[in-house]
């Protein structure tokens, strides 16, 4: 398993896990068969990425990525301090230290950044996603009541945070 930063050559990777995972879970934001296939806009996403200096890094097995871990900074002066987290790994690899590995990384980017603040939101019912964010040093902040609807229903989600020192 190699945990390594996107490089624009992973872009058509990168949807197709993008894509599995939307089909596979009901966890990730997008539905089965929502996200259209436009390499050129995925190429322009990962080149904005490292441009802006963000945060994306992949999980990559058997030339296969498996896993994605992207924070985007703030850019308004007053939230230049704070990132927003979003992570998505195959069911077959999850539980195996990919997340862990993801946090490390995530971790060093933002001491180099000078981050104070790490957020992400995650679905009430997605126990595993939320003790793995606890286990990094996330903590709950507040409850989004009826934040996603899923199948016709309505989801909390948690909004978690991570202080950085």
């Amino acid at each position: 398993m190699i945990i390594r930063p996107i490089k624009v050559e992973d872009a058509e990777k990168l949807w197709q896990l993008q894509s599995e995972l939307d089909k596979e879970t009901k966890f990730m934001m997008l539905e089965p068969d929502e996200r259209k296939k436009d390499i050129d806009n995925t190429k322009r996403m990962i080149e904005s990425v490292r441009s802006a200096n963000d945060f994306l890094f992949v999980a990559e097995e058997s030339d296969e990525l498996v896993g994605f871990i992207t924070a985007g900074r703030g850019t308004a002066n007053r939230i230049k301090h704070c990132a927003y987290i979003v992570i998505g790994i195959r069911k077959s690899y999850q539980g195996k230290g990919i997340g862990s590995e993801f946090f490390k990384e995530l971790d060093r980017w933002a001491e180099d950044a000078k981050l104070r603040r790490l957020e992400l939101t995650v679905m009430v019912s997605n126990i595993g996603a939320k003790k793995l964010y606890e286990k990094n040093g996330f903590v709950v902040e507040g409850i989004k009541k009826d934040s996603m609807c899923v199948d016709g229903e309505f989801i909390d989600e948690y909004y978690m945070g991570k202080i950085l020192l």
